[in-house]
C-alpha cells in the first residue's frame, strides 16, 4: 500500500517543528555537540547518561522515550516498519522508500475468499501501491533534523547506537526549547511531557498524549532488560506527575471519536470509515465489506493480525476506496495511533478465507513482513491493548488458536493454499505481544505430557533467512541465490526432516506440490512453527523434538539448557479406529442438507494434506459448521445475510503453520498423552 495522501494540517505543524529543531542547532539554545567520544562498543547505559548530560535531558526521560520506541534495542542499520533507526527510532523514510517491498494484494487474488462469489480487484488498483510512493512527512524524517543538531552524518545515525542516542537526545532538547520548557539533566521529568508527546510524531493530540502517557507509565514502573546486542540497561522507577496542559501548545488536531467507537478509552483511536457502496446497477457489485450482525448472529472467533506492506497514510487511503477491500483497524508504527474503519458487527474482506472473514476482526499494522524491518514498541502496545479490549468484549480467548496471523489463515481449497499470505512474518514478536496482553505463554506440562508450545528467545533465535529485499509473488526458487537477510531475532523455529541441523527442511505440499523441501526464503514459511503455537509431540532425540506437522514428523532444535519450546498439556485429535486417513479442511462449512432451497450449497473441499492414523494434532476448539450468506448490497438476494448451520461439527487443529479443520465425526478427541514418544 503506497498511495500518497495530501499532507494534513497536523503533519504540516510537525514539519514546522522539525524545522524549528534544526534551526535551534545553529541559533544556540541547544548545546553544540562536541566530537563523538563514545563508540558503539561502550556500555549502553553510559551512552544514555552521556547523551542526556550533553543535551540537558533528564536521563530517565531519554531512557523512557527510547524504551517505548525500541525497548533499547539497536537493530543496527535496520529500519523499523515506519522507517525508524536505532534505539531512539530516528526516522528516515526517504531512505527506506528505496528498499524493495511487495504489494499488499496481488493480481488475481481474492481477499474475500468466497468461491461462490469470487472477488478480483482491478489490476490497476492492486498495482498502485507498488508504483506510487508517499512523500516523507516530518514525523517520518527526523533523522535529518538529528543530523543537523549533532553534526553527525545520516549513515552513522542509522548504524551507530551511541550516535543514534545522541540524535534522539538532541531532538528532545530541541522540542523542549521550542515549547519554552526548562532544559537540563537535573530538571524535573514531569516538565518534559510536551517534548515527549512531540517526539511521537503524532498528528493528533490524543495520539501524542497516549504516547507520552505510555512513556510516563513506564517511568513509574522502571525497567531492566538485555538488548538485542547484549547490552544490559536499567531505568529506575521514577514517579512523575506531568502537566498535560502543554499538549494544547503542540497545535495538533483532535481525532474524530464518535459514540460507538470500538476502542479502549486510553487508546488513541479515530473513526475513518470504510465505504459500503454499490458500484454499478448490479446489486452484487459493491464494496468494500459486508454488513452483518455479529456477535448476535454469528460468534466472532478470531482476531487476525496483518501488516500493511506499506505506510500508514497510503494504506488508510486504500481502505477508504469502495472498489478495494476493507478491514476493521489500521495501526500506525511510530506512535501506535489506531484508525477504525469497520464496526465489529460487520464482515471485512481481509483474510482471503470467507469462513475466517465471517468470524473474525482484521487488524492491519503499518509495516513490512520481509524486508528486515522491525515493529515498534509503541505499535505493539497499542495493538495489545486493542486486542485485549476486543477479546474481552466478544469473548475471544487470548491464545494462538484465536489470535492468529494472516499467515495462519488456511486456504479455502487446495488450489488456494499457495496464494495465501505470510504476514506479519517471522519477525513479529508473538511472545512479547502476548506478554503485553497479560496472557503470557505459560504452560504446566512436562516432557511426558505430549504437547509442546513454541516459544524461542527472540533475541537469540536468528534463523538465516534470505531474500528480504527480493520478494516476488508465489513461492520463489531464487536464481541467482537470494541475498542473506540482516541478522534479526525471530519468533519462528525451523522444522527439519531429521534431528540434525544438516537435514533438509520439511515439505509443505501446498507450496511445493513436487515434494521438494521448503527453503530459507523469507516468504517460504511452510517449514516453520511460530511462538505460541502448540503441537503434538511425535518424538525426541537428544536436543531435538519432533512434532506432527502437515502429515509428517518435523524436527526442531530444542536443547534443555536453551529450550525453544515449553512442554504443554491439553487435548489432541487422532483418526477414529478403522480410519487410515481423514480429510483436512480450510473452512468449516455445513453439510449439504443444511442449506435451504434459497441458498446454493457450498462444497466442502478437502485440502491436499494427509492426516493418517497414528498422528496427533493439538485441538484449538470445537466449532459448528457455518456459512454466512452475503452476496448483495441491499440484502435482496434470496437468503442473503443469514447464517446456515448444520449438524456437522468441526475441530480446529494446529495442522501446520496454519490452523485447519477436521470433521468431529472423523476423529477422537483425547487428553494429551502422559508419556510422550521417545
Amino acid at each position: 500500500m503506497h498511495l500518497s495522501p495530501p499532507p494534513s494540517a497536523g503533519r504540516m505543524l510537525l514539519a514546522a517543528a522539525v524545522a524549528t529543531a534544526t534551526a535551534l542547532a545553529t541559533t544556540g539554545p541547544v548545546t553544540a555537540a562536541p566530537p563523538n567520544t563514545l563508540s558503539s562498543n561502550d556500555d549502553r547505559q553510559k551512552q544514555y547518561a552521556a547523551a542526556a548530560a550533553e543535551y540537558g535531558v533528564p536521563q530517565n526521560v531519554l531512557l523512557g522515550v527510547s524504551y517505548l520506541e525500541s525497548r533499547w534495542d539497536a537493530h543496527p542499520g535496520q529500519p523499523s516498519t515506519s522507517g525508524g533507526y536505532g534505539p531512539m527510532h530516528l526516522t528516515d523514510a526517504a531512505h527506506v522508500l528505496a528498499l524493495p517491498r511487495s504489494a499488499h494484494v496481488g493480481e488475481d487474488e481474492d481477499p474475500r475468499g468466497d468461491d461462490s462469489r469470487p472477488l478480483t480487484l482491478d489490476p490497476a488498483t492492486t498495482a498502485a501501491p507498488a508504483r506510487e510512493k508517499p512523500l516523507p512527512t516530518a514525523s517520518l524524517q527526523t533523522l535529518d533534523a538529528a543530523a543537523t543538531l549533532t553534526g553527525l552524518d545520516a549513515q552513522k545515525l542509522r548504524t551507530d547506537p551511541a550516535a543514534n542516542i545522541r540524535g534522539g537526545a538532541a531532538l528532545l532538547a530541541a522540542y523542549q526549547k521550542a515549547l519554552g520548557g526548562p532544559v537540563g539533566a537535573g530538571t524535573d521529568a514531569a516538565a518534559w511531557y510536551g517534548a515527549v508527546a512531540r517526539y511521537s510524531g503524532a498528528d493528533t493530540s490524543d495520539a501524542a498524549a497516549a504516547f507520552a502517557d505510555e512513556v510516563y507509565d513506564q517511568l513509574g514502573q522502571g525497567a531492566t532488560r538485555t538488548t538485542d546486542d547484549g547490552q544490559r540497561v536499567t531505568m529506575a522507577a521514577t514517579a512523575a506527575r506531568p502537566d498535560r496542559g502543554v499538549l494544547s501548545r503542540l497545535g495538533l488536531r483532535h481525532a474524530q471519536r464518535p459514540d460507538g467507537l470500538e476502542c479502549p478509552v486510553r487508546l488513541a483511536c479515530e473513526w475513518i470509515p470504510a465505504p459500503y457502496e454499490q458500484l454499478s446497477a448490479d446489486p452484487g457489485d459493491y464494496g468494500n465489506h459486508d454488513l452483518g450482525n455479529r456477535p448476535k448472529q454469528q460468534k466472532i472467533e478470531y482476531i487476525v493480525i496483518h501488516d500493511t506492506e506499506g505506510y500508514f497514510d497510503p494504506s488508510v487511503d486504500l481502505v477508504k476506496r469502495a472498489d478495494y477491500l476493507g478491514w476493521h483497524y489500521t495501526l500506525r508504527s511510530a506512535d501506535g495511533y489506531v484508525a477504525q474503519h469497520i464496526k465489529a458487527k460487520d464482515v471485512g474482506w481481509h483474510a482471503g478465507n470467507w469462513y475466517v472473514n465471517a468470524k473474525s476482526i482484521g487488524l492491519e499494522h503499518e509495516g513490512f513482513a520481509g524486508n528486515g524491518a522491525w515493529y515498534t514498541e509503541a505499535m505493539y502496545r497499542s495493538s495489545a491493548k486493542l486486542v485485549r479490549y476486543l477479546a474481552q468484549k466478544f469473548g475471544i480467548p487470548l491464545d494462538r488458536q484465536h489470535i492468529i496471523g494472516h499467515d495462519n489463515v488456511p486456504g479455502i481449497t487446495a488450489a488456494a493454499v499457495g496464494g495465501m499470505h505470510w504476514d506479519p512474518g517471522p519477525y513479529w514478536d508473538w511472545s512479547h505481544y502476548f506478554d503485553l496482553m497479560k496472557a503470557p505463554f505459560r504452560t504446566l506440562g512436562t516432557a511426558r505430557t505430549g504437547l509442546v508450545t513454541i516459544d524461542p528467545d527472540v533475541t537469540t533465535n536468528r534463523p538465516a533467512f534470505v531474500g528480504c529485499n527480493q520478494q516476488p509473488p508465489g513461492v520463489p526458487t531464487p536464481t541467482p541465490p537470494a541475498e542473506p537477510c540482516p541478522s534479526h531475532g525471530s519468533s519462528a523455529v525451523l522444522l527439519r526432516t531429521a534431528p540434525s541441523a544438516d537435514a533438509p527442511l520439511v515439505n509443505d505440499l501446498g507450496l511445493r506440490p513436487d515434494g521438494t523441501p521448503d527453503t530459507m526464503y523469507i516468504s517460504d514459511h511452510g517449514a516453520r512453527a511460530s511462538a505460541g503455537q502448540t503441537y503434538a509431540v511425535a518424538g525426541r532425540q537428544g536436543d531435538w523434538t519432533a512434532i506432527w506437522y502437515l502429515g509428517q514428523k518435523a524436527w526442531f532444535h530444542n536443547p534443555t539448557k536453551a529450550p525453544t519450546a515449553k512442554w504443554s498439556t491439553g487435548f489432541v485429535v487422532t483418526p477414529r479406529p478403522g480410519r487410515a486417513t481423514v480429510p483436512v479442511y480450510g473452512r468449516a462449512y455445513p453439510e449439504q442438507a443444511a442449506y435451504p432451497d434459497t441458498i446454493p450449497y457450498q462444497a466442502i473441499s478437502p485440502l491436499q494434506y494427509t492426516f493418517a492414523a497414528g498422528q496427533r494434532y493439538a485441538v484449538g476448539g470445537v466449532l459448528p459448521g457455518e456459512y454466512y450468506r452475503a452476496v448483495s448490497f441491499d440484502g435482496s438476494a434470496p437468503g442473503d445475510r443469514t447464517v446456515v448451520r448444520g449438524k456437522n461439527r468441526y475441530v480446529q487443529v494446529q495442522f501446520g503453520h496454519r490452523i485447519m479443520f477436521v470433521n468431529l465425526d472423523d476423529v477422537l478427541i483425547l487428553p494429551s498423552p502422559v508419556g510422550a514418544p521417545r
